[in-house]
């Protein structure tokens, strides 16, 4: 896909990935809209920094909690640039167990309805568009607690109801990339422990002790935390470069989920 000029919707936009990644298509040449509802101090900082990329781009303030507006925000931007052709399916909410400890029913809510609930009727309303444009591509951004749940060092990063929203969102992955061909390409990209999720600059970080963290640096095979470029370049590189891949999973966790078993020595053998 030739990104310049193309249309993105880009959910969760105000700050961390979600912006980023926006800000990001905006200077190659992509007609960026990205929504925003919670964290408004954040938006002054976040309308400087879509003017400055000098694109034309939209701003939308939606609740996509409340999925009876997720229709009008899609056509909202279709209206605006005419069409759309790329969904990055970003937003999110996840519940740290050293945050909030046991589960609240509200708090449960939140994080299905916004995790999973919510990509499931953007990605509805979104898709006649994206196939109208003729090479359509949607990003859904996950997480890894979607394989190891609230285990191991993770037990205090991954809740049960954002593990089972991030499970889900791999089985829409596999449907929407069957509803979407062949002019929609489908993709996912899971994350591990990231700057800006469920890393170093959040609160849930600045909560755990010093062994906790370095329990979770040391399940990571690379030993390090994720980097918001990480995230950038891989999207890039579905949206630009992968054009026969759809219905995939791209893990991105520095080798997180591989990192609890080791490799026992090579025995001599018998022969």
């Amino acid at each position: 896909m030739d990104l310049d000029g193309k249309v993105a919707l880009v959910l969760g936009g105000i700050k961390g990935i979600g912006k980023a990644v926006g800000l990001a298509l905006a200077r190659e040449g992509v007609k960026v809209a990205a929504t925003y509802h919670d964290w408004l101090d954040e938006l002054p900082r976040m309308q400087s920094d879509f003017a400055e990329t000098g694109q034309a781009h939209l701003l939308i303030n939606v609740n996509l909690r409340d999925t009876g507006k997720i229709d009008a925000a899609v056509r909202q931007v279709v209206g605006h640039f005419g069409c759309l052709n790329i969904l990055i399916n970003n937003i999110e909410r996840g519940g740290w167990p050293v945050v909030h400890g046991p589960y609240s029913r509200d708090q449960w809510d939140l994080e299905i309805e916004t995790t999973l609930r919510a990509k499931q009727w953007v990605f509805e309303a979104a898709l006649p568009h994206l196939k109208a444009s003729g090479d359509g591509c949607v990003i859904n951004i996950s997480s890894i607690a979607g394989i190891v749940g609230r285990s191991g060092p993770a037990s205090y990063v991954f809740n049960e109801g954002y593990s089972a929203a991030n499970r889900g969102i791999s089985i829409l992955t596999e449907t929407w990339a069957r509803l979407g061909a062949p002019n929609v390409r489908v993709n996912e990209i899971m994350l591990g422990l990231f700057e800006t999720r469920h890393a170093e600059k959040t609160r849930g970080w600045t909560l755990l002790t010093d062994d906790q963290k370095k329990a979770l640096i040391d399940h990571t095979l690379l030993g390090r935390t994720g980097k918001i470029v990480d995230v950038i370049n891989a999207v890039r590189f579905i949206l630009a470069d992968a054009p026969y891949m759809t219905g995939a999973v791209l893990r991105l966790d520095g080798g997180y989920v591989l990192g609890g078993e080791g490799i026992a020595p090579m025995p001599e053998g018998v022969e």
